[in-house]
């Protein structure tokens, strides 16, 4: 620790990689940004001292929104000069864009948007004394070639995708092979579109880890959904089926009005919405943390809410 300090006091980087599991202020933002963007999203925090240069121009695989915490820092933003780049890519996208689209100093408050292969940079050379410190949250949007990785994990179902592929040396079966393949390829993405992918992918995705007291220090008085996308409900023949972090759960139809605050993302009371729609919500709210779809608001968590959403007025 003293050798970091050094550091730091010369003029130094820290760049802090995923906080969003160890800091309930952050994981809130990264759920919220998740919600609305559809896509999951991470957050790396970075500390530069003195007149450090911090990471020179590069672009990300990802959109990033920084948001300047505290001190100064000096930005460049250039174009992108390849379309949608990606990190697995067929050709290197190492040239960096001429085009300046934007250079300044951001402050405490300011954020900026930084779409997917924008060229940027942000240093403090020739700042003198100080720091700078900002989140940076990355949102990583899937593409088409996410959607055909995940319809090739589809044919595996398919007994003709799991066979051998003939070797060249017998040209009339590989042929043969060819044909049937394609067609059932064809089939293949023509019945699972990019908005299955897209559903199935929100579904599926697994909740960050959160406290689980099984009622140890007694029953909880308000919970929050902490899924990594927002639940899905499906109402049929009297029940409704949430489905959420990989889970698929059955309620009776008549626990809908307890059910959506408790899933709306909001820190909820369970003795306020049992009072309000009067279904035993306490026991429903048992049922969702037990899933990972809820979990019980400790101090901790709820003070990652603090100013997050406005009281609606009475």
């Amino acid at each position: 620790m003293s050798r970091l300090g050094c550091l730091l006091r010369e003029g130094a980087t820290l760049v802090l990689d995923d906080v969003g599991p160890l800091d309930a202020t952050l994981e809130v933002a990264c759920r919220a940004l998740s919600w609305w963007a559809g896509e999951t999203t991470r957050v790396n925090i970075y500390l530069t001292t003195q007149d450090a240069s911090g990471w020179g121009l590069h672009w990300d695989s990802h959109d990033v929104l920084c948001v300047q915490l505290a001190g100064e820092k000096s930005w460049e933003v250039r174009g992108p000069s390849r379309a949608a780049p990606m990190e697995r890519d067929v050709a290197p996208n190492l040239q960096p864009s001429p085009e300046l689209v934007w250079s300044g100093t951001m402050r405490a408050g300011d954020v900026t948007h930084i779409p997917r292969g924008w060229w940027h940079q942000a240093t403090r050379t020739g700042q003198g004394n100080g720091f700078s410190l900002h989140a940076t949250f990355g949102l990583t949007k899937r593409t088409g070639v996410d959607w055909l990785a995940w319809v090739a994990d589809q044919a595996r179902a398919d007994e003709l995708f799991r066979r051998d592929l003939n070797q060249p040396s017998v040209p009339d079966n590989q042929h043969v092979q060819q044909q049937e393949l394609a067609a059932a390829a064809v089939q293949l993405v023509q019945t699972r579109c990019p908005a299955d992918y897209l559903t199935t992918r929100q579904r599926e995705r697994t909740t960050a880890r959160q406290v689980v007291t099984f009622g140890v220090f007694g029953p909880p008085d308000a919970v929050a959904c902490v899924t990594a996308f927002p639940p899905q409900l499906e109402t049929y023949d009297g029940k409704v089926v949430i489905l959420a972090a990989g889970k698929k759960i059955t309620v009776p139809a008549d626990s809908l009005p307890a059910l959506r605050p408790l899933l709306s993302g909001q820190p909820v009371s369970i003795h306020e919405i049992t009072t309000a729609t009067g279904t035993d919500a306490a026991t429903l709210a048992d049922t969702l943390i037990a899933q990972g779809i809820c979990a019980e608001l400790t101090p901790d968590l709820a003070e990652g809410y603090a100013g997050m959403f406005i009281p609606k007025p009475a």
